[in-house]
């Protein structure tokens, strides 16, 4: 799979879960990328994703950012 393919894979996931309403709660970063944690505030359920590609990485960094400044 080409590294494009892969991003697009990654922030088709990450997108479905932003439209849920799962607010990114957690991220720890390792060699094999980074594992996000998705939390829905009302649920109260929680979700992993492993986000390998680096543009996807930056991706739901932008997110977070966004995120944070609407709280």
């Amino acid at each position: 799979m080409s590294d494009y393919q892969q991003y697009l894979e990654e922030r088709d996931k990450i997108d479905y879960f932003i439209q849920k309403g799962y607010l990114i709660s957690n991220v720890k970063e390792h060699l094999n990328g980074a594992t996000v944690d998705f939390v829905h505030p009302n649920r109260k359920v929680t979700e992993t994703l492993l986000i390998g590609n680096a543009n996807a990485r930056k991706y739901f960094s932008s997110l977070l950012i966004q995120q944070k400044q609407r709280t």
